[in-house]
C-alpha cells in the first residue's frame, strides 16, 4: 500500500482526511542509541586499584625474610561418608612444610582416624594433653580461650580445611591452651603424637626435616613472623649495641602479566555502506572492549594463580561468628589492618549486610566515593562487585584492601605504550583483510594485581547469605 492509498477509516468509519503516522514513518530519520550492552557493569575494582606499569612484563616482591612458616587451607577427598586427606595436601601443615617424600605422606594420611561432632562438643579442651593433630573436614568450629577473670572468650572461628594441634607432635607432654567446640555439625581427622613419633623413628628424611623446624622455632622473630631486627633501646651510658642486618626473602614471588585477547571480524561491505551516523568499526570495538574489562576484572578477583580471592594470606582469612555478615564480623575484618580503602562484596552480601543492620536497628550511612553514594561500613566504602563468586550452597565472601605501593598494599599491573594501543594496557591491531572481504583485529589486554605484603588483603568467608 502507497502513502497515498487508504490506510483504514478513522473511529467514525470515515476516510482518513490527512496522512497517518504508520505511513509518515516511511520517510523520517528514526532517532536511534548506540548498541545497549546488558553485560556491563560499574567495575569498581578496575577503576580504584592504582595502577603500576610493568615494562619488562614480570613484577617482583621484595619482602623481609620470613622466618615464621605460614598455615595453609587443606583439600580432601571422601568416598560416601569416608573422608581422607590428600597425602601431598599435608605439606600445609607448618611442621611438614617442604618436605617431599611421597611414600612417608601417604602413610601418615592413611593413619588420620575420622570422628564426627555434634554442635555443641568439644573437639579439644583446654587444660587437657595436646596428643593429636586436628583436621577440620566440614564444619564450623570456635577456638575458646580464658579471660582475664576465668570467663570463656572468643579466640577464633574455624571451618572447612583448618588444622589445629600441629605443635603437639613435635612436643611432649604439654597440654591444650585453649578449647575447640563445634558450632554445627563437624567432620574431623584426627592423627595421634605416637603415630608420628614412630615414623620418625623409622624415616631418616622426615627426622632430618623435623630437626630442622625445631631449630627455624628458635629464630628469634617479630610479631609478623619476619626474621627480628637486633637493637637496644632506653639504654644509660656506655653499653654494647647489638649488630644486625636485614635479610630478604631467596625466592620473591613475581607475577607475570597475563592476558585477555580476542580476534574481531567485520566485513568491509558493512564498513563501507552502512558506517552512517554510526561508526561500525568503533561500536563493535567498545562492545568488545567492554567484555575484554569485565572480564578482566573476573580474573583479578578468581584467577587461580594472581586473583585476590586465591592470594589472601591464611592469617588474614576469617569467619563470620554466626553464618550472615554481621556488623562484628565487619569490624573483626576492618581492625587486621590499616588504612582499609574500601569492602568488595557481591550485591546481594552487601544487602544480607543491610539486612544484619536492620535487625539491629543501625542504619549505617551511605558514603561518597569517586563521585558515587556508596554503602558505607565506619566510613569505609564498601563496593558492589558481581565478579565475587556465590556458591551453590549462597556463601560468598567479602574482601577489604589497602591500596598502593606507597602504603604497601594491593596493585594492579599494566603494560603501557603497547603498539596499536588505544587505552593504557589494550591494544587493537589490524591483522588485514581475507579473501571473502573479511577485516580482522587483535584486541589484547595486558594485566595481573600483586599484594606487596599480606596484611593488605583480607577475607571474611563462608559468607551465608539465603537467610
Amino acid at each position: 500500500m502507497s502513502i497515498f492509498e487508504k490506510s483504514g477509516r478513522d473511529g467514525d468509519g470515515q476516510q482518513p482526511m490527512s496522512l497517518g503516522t504508520r505511513a509518515a514513518r516511511q520517510l523520517a530519520t528514526t532517532t536511534k542509541t548506540p548498541p545497549q550492552n546488558q553485560g556491563r557493569t560499574p567495575r569498581w575494582l578496575l577503576r580504584s586499584l592504582p595502577w603500576v606499569d610493568v615494562t619488562g612484563g614480570t613484577f617482583r616482591v621484595n619482602r623481609r625474610m620470613n622466618v615464621a612458616v605460614g598455615d595453609g587451607r587443606i583439600e580432601f577427598t571422601n568416598i560416601g561418608a569416608k573422608a581422607q586427606v590428600i597425602p601431598a595436601e599435608l605439606t600445609e601443615l607448618p611442621l611438614l612444610r617442604g618436605f617431599a617424600d611421597d611414600e612417608v605422606l601417604s602413610h601418615l594420611a592413611s593413619r588420620f582416624v575420622q570422628s564426627e561432632f555434634k554442635p555443641g562438643q568439644l573437639i579439644a579442651e583446654r587444660g587437657k594433653p595436646a596428643d593429636h593433630v586436628y583436621l577440620l573436614v566440614h564444619g564450623k568450629a570456635n577456638k575458646l580461650g580464658e579471660g582475664p577473670y576465668g570467663d570463656e572468650i572468643m579466640l577464633e572461628v574455624i571451618a572447612d580445611g583448618a588444622h589445629f594441634g600441629d605443635h603437639a607432635l613435635v612436643q611432649d607432654d604439654d597440654a591444650w591452651d585453649y578449647s575447640v567446640k563445634a558450632v554445627t555439625p563437624c567432620i574431623v581427622l584426627a592423627l595421634p603424637q605416637t603415630v608420628f613419633e614412630e615414623l620418625i623413628g623409622r624415616s631418616a628424611a622426615l627426622r632430618a626435616h623435623v630437626e630442622r623446624y625445631k631449630e627455624l622455632l628458635k629464630t628469634p622473630q617479630d610479631k609478623h613472623g619476619q626474621a627480628a631486627i637486633r637493637l637496644t633501646a632506653g639504654h644509660h651510658g656506655e653499653v654494647t649495641l647489638p649488630g644486625t642486618f636485614v635479610d630478604y626473602e631467596a625466592s620473591p614471588r613475581e607475577y607475570e602479566l597475563s592476558l585477555a585477547q580476542t580476534i574481531l571480524q567485520l566485513h568491509s561491505r558493512v564498513s563501507d555502506l552502512f558506517n552512517d551516523p554510526m561508526d561500525q568499526l568503533e561500536e563493535q570495538l567498545r562492545l568488545t572492549i567492554d567484555a575484554l574489562r569485565e572480564r578482566q576484572e573476573h580474573e583479578l578477583v578468581n584467577n587461580r594463580d594472581f586473583g585476590l580471592l586465591h592470594n589472601a594470606d591464611y592469617k588474614q582469612r576469617i569467619n563470620t561468628r554466626s553464618g550472615p555478615p554481621t556488623p562484628d564480623d565487619m569490624d573483626e575484618l576492618l581492625c587486621r589492618r590499616r588504612k582499609t580503602r574500601f569492602f568488595l562484596a557481591h550485591p546481594r552480601t552487601i544487602a544480607a549486610f543491610r539486612r544484619e543492620c536492620t535487625r539491629r536497628r543501625l542504619d549505617p550511612p551511605n558514603v561518597e566515593y569517586e563521585g558515587s553514594i556508596v554503602a558505607g561500613w565506619r566510613g569505609v566504602p564498601i563496593l558492589p562487585c558481581d565478579k565475587i563468586p556465590i556458591s551453590e550452597t549462597q556463601t560468598s565472601s567479602i574482601l577489604a584492601m589497602r591500596v598502593g605501593q606507597d602504603a604497601q598494599g594491593v596493585i594492579g599491573l599494566y603494560r603501557s605504550g603497547l603498539p596499536d594501543e588505544r587505552e593504557p594496557g589494550l591494544s587493537v591491531r589490524r591483522m588485514g583483510t581475507n579473501e571473502k572481504a573479511v577485516a580482522s583485529y587483535l584486541v589484547s589486554t595486558y594485566y595481573s594485581a600483586a599484594v606487596l605484603i599480606p596484611d593488605a588483603l583480607g577475607i571474611l568467608e563462608n559468607i551465608e547469605i539465603g537467610r
